[in-house]
């Protein structure tokens, strides 16, 4: 097959699909590899390290989309991306499709093979594609929320973490997921009081066997959530439903009533965020205030540490890759029912229901087109 690797174009996205050593990986397979000139100059990986892994080397991004037969990103296509995709091309990357219908119509207008690597699962649980970028940007979470309660950054002038005779600030993560428990790490870590809420008691029964003393838990009802979001310095939104746009936890009306100068980081955001008052932003433009409260909406929060978020995505992308490409997508995803998972828009039909629901197209079962 004819694996094709563009270069990332969203704003301020460094991240690459392939390293050099996963194209290494699918050229041992004796496949073809199109590598756009200076795909991943931004994070150190050069085009001769490309080359040296068997890559072939494309001028532009149109040469490499005309020229193979999947495409493989890290962030969803943008609009130019979407109008190089044709019928039958197999596109593997993140796309977030739910609270995106522009993007949504644009690939099934194309005919592409869509498969999203948010929506993949594994066979211990949880979604392992996502599970990398879900801990870089947990811990990112509590970096950028610690920043933006500087003074010059617009918070409100606190030290999360307090010095002797002055309290540390106080950190309230909702959801105890990936995103929610890397972030209790590094809020931990920088001594913050530090609560988490979420609906599954085991998990907060794990997290207090972890911790101990350390953090607070509590089982998010409406209530036990108010009282904690209006008592908080920094909100980390860290609350998932696979495939789906993510519940508005936080409302309007509750921010409004927040601390003036508190911080929020939602990490939702890529699905469409937990918070009433979110949108995206980017990392040339971080930040929004809304009722003297700063929210930091990035939507590829891993992308500011390009590298380490590279290379431990390709970790957990390349092994369906190379499934992809050695079977062809219909064998590989009967292969394997995970991977079927990820098929979220295929032949002009939504594949994915919890995306069919929200954008109110009819939904079509993978299990149809694998005929």
């Amino acid at each position: 097959m004819r694996v094709g690797l563009p270069k990332e174009i969203k704003n301020n996205e460094y991240r690459i699909g392939l390293t050099p050593g996963s194209v290494r990986e699918l050229t041992a397979h004796g496949h073809t590899v199109l590598v756009q000139q200076g795909a991943g100059a931004s994070i150190g990986l050069t085009d001769d390290q490309y080359r040296a892994a068997g890559a072939t080397l494309t001028g532009d991004a149109a040469g490499v989309f005309a020229g193979s037969d999947m495409i493989v990103k890290v962030k969803e296509p943008q609009p130019q991306e979407c109008a190089m995709l044709r019928p039958g091309q197999i596109l593997y990357t993140y796309l977030h499709l739910a609270p995106d219908p522009e993007q949504t119509a644009a690939l099934v207008k194309s005919g592409a093979i869509c498969i999203a690597y948010e929506t993949i699962t594994g066979a211990g649980g949880g979604l392992p594609l996502l599970a990398p970028m879900s801990e870089v940007a947990g811990r990112m979470a509590v970096q950028a929320g610690a920043a933006h309660l500087e003074k010059s950054k617009g918070g409100m002038g606190l030290l999360l973490g307090g010095v002797p005779g002055v309290p540390a600030g106080h950190v309230v993560v909702l959801g105890a997921g990936v995103v929610g428990t890397h972030a209790l790490q590094m809020a931990v870590g920088l001594g913050a009081r530090v609560t988490v809420l979420d609906k599954n008691v085991d998990r907060l029964r794990q997290l207090d066997l972890v911790f101990g003393n350390r953090i607070g838990t509590l089982y998010s009802t409406a209530q036990n959530l108010e009282d904690a979001v209006l008592d908080a310095d920094l909100v980390i939104g860290g609350v998932l439903v696979p495939g789906a746009a993510a519940p508005k936890l936080v409302t309007r009306a509750m921010v409004g009533r927040m601390k003036k100068g508190s911080v929020v980081v939602d990490v939702a955001i890529d699905q469409g965020g937990c918070f009433e008052t979110s949108h995206a932003t980017t990392h040339a433009d971080p930040t929004f205030v809304v009722d003297g409260v700063v929210h930091y909406c990035v939507a590829n929060m891993p992308g500011a540490v390009a590298r380490t978020s590279t290379f431990a995505l390709n970790n957990a992308t390349i092994t369906h890759a190379l499934a992809l490409a050695d079977k062809g997508w219909k064998q590989a995803l009967k292969d394997n029912a995970h991977l079927k998972n990820g098929l979220n828009v295929a032949q002009g039909r939504v594949t994915y229901e919890a995306v069919a629901q929200a954008l109110g197209y009819d939904y079509v079962s993978a299990d149809t087109l694998l005929h």
